[in-house]
């Protein structure tokens, strides 16, 4: 049976106990109204035609002759309401007695008449007191039976109105408290109803659902700790170190790597505030602090000094953070090959320095006259010699600077120089291969600009480095401004060039160690040594340098220094 089924029955119920109730006091009510009626009319109205007729008969003693027409009236009321047994013998025989009142005027008539009269109330009388008896039997009746009825029906109302409540409050409790426990993923949760109703339904749907949710759980289950292992296994079987944290920055998890670098059993690590453990580990507190460094980190590991790099990456999920994964990279072995490079390098170029020199020499004596003199063609040898040694000293120092640079063995002699010093030591230093492609120098510098602080050889290098590349690629006949200037708490060096310009996407990568433009006339470039040491050069001493640039219009490099 549907709930509404019940619903409309147990309203129907109370309906018909309110009915019943109201149909039963009617009944009664009824009743006494028609007790009271029949007392009314056929006992106090013969009463009260009684009273007439002996009013009558006084006035009959008195000698009033209205006597006979009351008499007659009353008694003709009286033929007409005769209601009781033996009234009608009692009226006939007062009839009979009246007529012969005429012709017979007699005490004893009159007493007879009386008599009959009297007999008449006492009858009535007696059945007022008869029918009074009745009415109160029923009243009685009336209101036992009522207040049985009443009782029963509020009986069977207040058992109505306690359970009924709780037929449908009962399984929505159940059907709360199971959604609750399925909620904290208890899936063995059933509901139990014997009814047929709509709650019955809704506890086999539930059923079915908590049943299929425990069979889904059960088998995913399975399948993420089988996933959770093998991505444990390949954590661990990684050779570079993995550390992961939460959003709260707590320690989730750490390869076997990760332990033997940090010397932190798994017990102490994981599960751990980072800030707290970092207390007493100095490797991780570097790790966990936020500033970055380009510069490799050297720990001591497996009994000699490593090199690993920090790589972050912040974990999201939709665009929220949730936690972060630190990788330390061991690039030892790199750093091992480029350690060797380096003094390869600078064996190599310092080897290379001094036969160089010696070649120079060599060649300076032959240009000299004293010696002996040499034709044209063995003077063309000389001077493609010459250049060719000139170039290959350039080449050997710029090497020599790079390995310096590598190493981070740049020494650096500081001191306050005036901007007019650097750019002057460098046009006075190229004012020879300026004026051989007949190139201006314009050179733009206050001498009210405050000095810096920086060493003048490596700053005037750079400076020379950037002027020479501005000749190179410079026209014929054009101009070239080196300018200095104070902008923002900042004194800027800049050298502009009327060259062929670089292309934008360049712009990044030609402070690059070996780098060259592509497309660029080659036999023009140089290394592509220069521009990288000199970026090594101005960052070692806390300046900065970048450059911007227009297709045929020429380029401008700056560098900076804080004031």
């Amino acid at each position: 049976m549907k709930i509404k089924v019940k619903l409309s029955l147990g309203l129907l119920f109370l309906f018909i106990v309110i009915i019943l109730i109201t149909a039963v006091s009617i009944f009664y009510i009824n009743r006494l109204a028609n007790d009271s009626k029949a007392i009314l009319k056929a006992n106090y109205e013969s009463l009260e035609f009684s009273g007439d007729m002996l009013e009558a008969l006084d006035l009959y003693v008195a000698s009033d002759t209205s006597w006979h027409a009351k008499f007659k009236s009353a008694i003709e009321r009286q033929e007409k309401n005769i209601t009781e047994t033996g009234e009608l013998e009692l009226t006939t025989n007062l009839r009979a007695q009246f007529q012969q009142l005429v012709n017979d005027s007699s005490v004893a008539r009159i007493n007879s008449i009386r008599f009959f009269i009297y007999r008449i109330i006492d009858l009535n009388m007696n059945a007022i007191v008869r029918k009074n008896s009745a009415a109160l039997k029923t009243a009685e009746n009336a209101k036992m039976y009522i207040a049985i009825i009443s009782s029963i029906c509020l009986l069977i109302s207040l058992s109505f109105i306690i359970n009924f409540p709780g037929y449908i409050a009962n399984p929505i409790r159940e059907m709360t408290a199971g959604i609750r426990e399925v909620a904290n993923k208890n899936y063995s949760q059933r509901l139990h109803f014997k009814s047929d109703d709509e709650f019955g339904e809704l506890a086999q749907a539930f059923n079915t659902m908590a049943s299929r949710l425990d069979e889904y759980e059960n088998s995913n289950l399975a399948k993420i700790i089988f996933e959770k292992k093998r991505i444990e296994t390949i954590i661990n079987n990684m050779q570079d170190a993995i550390i992961g944290f939460n959003e709260k920055n707590i320690i989730l998890f750490a390869n076997e790597q990760a332990h033997k670098l940090l010397a932190i059993p798994e017990e102490d690590l994981l599960g751990k505030y980072a800030p707290d453990v970092a207390v007493r580990n100095d490797l991780l507190r570097t790790l966990i602090s936020q500033e970055q460094s380009i510069k490799p980190l050297k720990i001591y590991a497996e009994g000699k000094e490593s090199y690993f790099t920090k790589e972050l990456y912040p974990i999201t999920a939709n665009d929220i953070p949730i936690g972060q994964v630190i990788i330390l990279k061991n690039i030892t072995s790199f750093r091992e090959l480029d350690i060797a490079k380096t003094n390869f390098i600078a064996t190599i170029s310092h080897e290379l320095k001094t036969p160089i020199s010696s070649i120079k020499m060599s060649l300076k004596l032959l240009e000299d006259k004293r010696v002996g003199t040499v034709n044209s063609e063995q003077e063309k040898l000389i001077i493609n010699i010459k250049e060719d040694a000139q170039r290959l000293l350039k080449i050997t120092g710029e090497l020599l600077d790079l390995a310096q640079v590598e190493t981070g063995n740049i020494q650096l002699q500081k001191q306050r120089v005036q901007p007019k010093q650097i750019i002057d030591y460098a046009c006075q230093a190229l004012k020879i291969q300026a004026e051989q492609k007949n190139i201006s120098l314009n050179i733009v510098c206050d001498h009210h600009l405050p000095g810096v602080i920086c060493d003048l050889e490596k700053t005037a290098w750079v400076m020379v480095n950037l002027l020479s590349n501005a000749i190179r690629y410079s026209p014929e006949n054009s101009q070239i401004t080196v300018q200095s200037l104070e902008k923002n708490s900042e004194l800027i060096f800049y050298v502009k060039d009327a060259g062929p310009g670089i292309e934008q996407r360049f712009l990044d990568k030609i402070f690059e160690r070996f780098f060259k433009v592509p497309g660029a006339d080659h036999s023009k470039s140089g290394t592509g040594l220069g521009l990288a040491i000199s970026k090594e050069f101005i960052l070692t001493q806390g300046g900065k340098i970048w450059a911007t640039s227009e297709i045929g219009t020429g380029s401008t490099f700056y560098f900076s220094f804080p004031v």
